[in-house]
């Protein structure tokens, strides 16, 4: 794009955002007065009768009043276009009880800097930003109009007109010969439109000093991101061991209740055929035909349950076969959905992941829903700039819904997958069905993508 045209882009995009701008500035000075004058009044009240019983509640007052004029602040900025401000993380009582309760706010240090926004800093600037702001419009608007509605207004007594004392300034003992009336509206009508093309510059800038001040002393600290973050990822390493216990106890389970009975049954089938073998070799043959019949049953169980682990065709061909060989052997009829791009290269430990999910989802939709069709549903979802994106698997069944999440079993085990991986899972499941499971996994930043 050329330098020209983008500039022109720019300049459209700023006037574009004026009614915001002025939107948040006009009102801001009833706001910012009301502001100062309830919370300056219940902070001297408070603290001037602090050494009575009276004293503290008022001070308390002024402190939740003033994170109520915060929030508004914040919400008004935001609706001016302005980027979210992250929002603090208030503090709880330490204590137990209702005194820790009340008496909370005087610890946390955002009270107080909220109290000192309310009733000094934006006091300050929002009088100051107001005031240019008004005067900008109002100046530009009446300068350019001047020429029209002037005439309805009685002319100064005076013989010169502004237009001739500039010239004169420039070039001494030149006039114009214009009228006053003429004069004065040419040096309006400039004036006006010169403030008014400015007016994008103006209103932009007053709101950004807003929304630096905010988020200085109304958004959460730094610390508090950095703290959440590592509690997040505590609590994701927390259930990403509880969801490999649950996964280890189950499969130890399955083993133990499925091919192992099968086998020792098969074992002991096998001893007493060997007994038999020569005295009674009927009865020798129908206990090896038992024992094969079990061997057979301990394999297809050795096989289901091997379907939780990553089969040979995900790590030779990718997500989608893999899925679409799920979805044949399921033990009702599925369907796959690929919505990925052509191209696209997944991790393939979240190939896994993925894969088990979609096992674990069909197993449950046929052991428990009584549906007669599934489908699976694999895409990737685009976020804002600086994420690499989302793999968002959904397995939807036409059962008889209802399902809901069991400890240490189907749903649970995978909310616990799910969050020990970072993601997110959500579950809908009305009475009546469809039942609805959508897992949203966090994709690496060093993931490939084909470009659109």
């Amino acid at each position: 794009m050329p330098a020209a045209e983008r500039r022109r882009t720019t300049y459209g995009r700023l006037w574009r955002g004026v009614p915001r701008d002025l939107g948040f500035l006009l009102p801001t000075l009833p706001i910012v007065v009301i502001g100062v004058a309830v919370v300056s009044g219940l902070f001297s009240a408070g603290f001037s009768t602090i050494v009575l019983i009276v004293g503290l509640p008022i001070l308390l007052a002024s402190l939740w009043v003033s994170r109520g004029f915060g929030i508004v602040e914040i919400a008004r900025l935001e609706a001016a276009g302005r980027p979210r401000i992250p929002r603090p993380a208030w503090r709880k009582p330490s204590g137990s009880g209702q005194v820790a309760a009340v008496l909370s706010p005087l610890a946390d240090l955002h009270y107080w800097l909220y109290l000192l926004h309310t009733a000094v800093v934006n006091p300050i600037v929002g009088i100051v930003s107001w005031t240019v702001s008004f005067v900008w419009v109002t100046t530009g608007l009446g300068g350019v109009t001047y020429w029209f509605w002037s005439r309805w207004t009685e002319d100064p007594e005076r013989d010169w007109n502004l237009l001739d004392v500039i010239v004169g300034f420039f070039s001494p003992g030149t006039v114009t010969g214009l009228t006053q009336r003429q004069g004065d509206a040419i040096v309006y009508f400039v004036v006006g439109v010169l403030l008014l093309v400015t007016l994008p510059f103006i209103t932009r800038g007053l709101v950004s000093v807003h929304h630096a001040i905010a988020r200085g002393m109304l958004g959460a600290f730094p610390s508090e991101g950095l703290r959440e973050q590592v509690t997040g990822l505590a609590s994701s390493r927390s259930a990403a061991v509880a969801a490999e216990g649950t996964a280890l106890r189950r499969l130890e389970r399955d083993i133990h209740d499925g091919p192992q009975q099968r086998l020792v049954r098969m074992q002991m089938d096998l001893a007493s055929a060997e007994r038999q073998l020569a005295d009674d070799p009927e009865a020798a043959r129908t206990l090896l035909a038992g024992a094969m019949q079990q061997s057979r049953e301990a394999l297809e169980e050795l096989r289901a349950i091997s379907r939780g682990f990553a089969p040979p065709i995900l790590l030779d061909r990718g997500l989608v076969p893999a899925l679409e060989s799920l979805a044949a052997r399921s033990p009702i009829p599925a369907r796959v959905v690929d919505e990925l791009r052509e191209g696209t290269v997944l991790p393939v430990e979240l190939e896994r992941n993925a894969y088990f999910l979609a096992a674990e989802s069909l197993t449950n939709a046929a052991k428990h829903s009584d549906a007669t069709s599934a489908e699976v549903r694999v895409a990737l979802r685009r976020v804002p700039e600086g994420d690499a994106g989302w793999l968002e698997l959904t397995v939807t069944d036409d059962g008889r819904g209802g399902a809901v999440p069991v400890a240490e079993h189907g749903i649970a085990g995978l909310e616990e997958r799910v969050h020990g991986l970072g993601g997110t899972l959500t579950l809908s499941s009305p009475a009546g069905g469809p039942t609805v499971v959508t897992a949203t996994l966090p994709l690496p930043a060093d993931t490939a993508q084909p470009a659109r």
